[in-house]
């Protein structure tokens, strides 16, 4: 079994600053991506970014574009969303999650951590 736990999260103004980390543990494979869901109120969960394990390639969907940076060390099996210039429209409660490389699909994504709330302040 694999066990995803995420943590980071909290009340930010607008125009600040978050970085959520999601600590994995469990069997060890390279054909994976780690990637960050999240769901807001009334919403369906909905992909957010994602890295592949073994070579880094990073993905967003084009509402964080240059204002959320996803990354691994993967020494410390751990994945990492940082999240700059953050709307109001962020906020959600945020998954880490793993599954296979080239989908965002939440359905293909066997391993989910808890979530951890993000919320902004205007």
């Amino acid at each position: 079994q694999v066990q995803l736990v995420e943590s980071g999260g909290g009340l930010v103004q607008a125009g600040g600053s978050l970085k959520l980390s999601c600590v994995a543990s469990g069997r060890t494979v390279s054909n994976f991506r780690m990637a960050w869901f999240r769901q807001a109120p009334g919403k369906e969960r909905e992909f957010v970014a994602a890295i592949t394990w073994s070579g880094g390639s990073t993905y967003y969907t084009d509402s964080v574009k240059g204002r959320f940076t996803i990354s691994r060390d993967n020494a410390k099996n751990t994945v990492y969303l940082q999240m700059n210039s953050l709307k109001p429209e962020d906020t959600a409660v945020y998954y880490c999650a793993r599954g296979p490389i080239n989908t965002v699909d939440p359905a293909r994504y066997a391993y989910w951590g808890q979530g951890t709330q993000v919320t902004v302040s205007s």
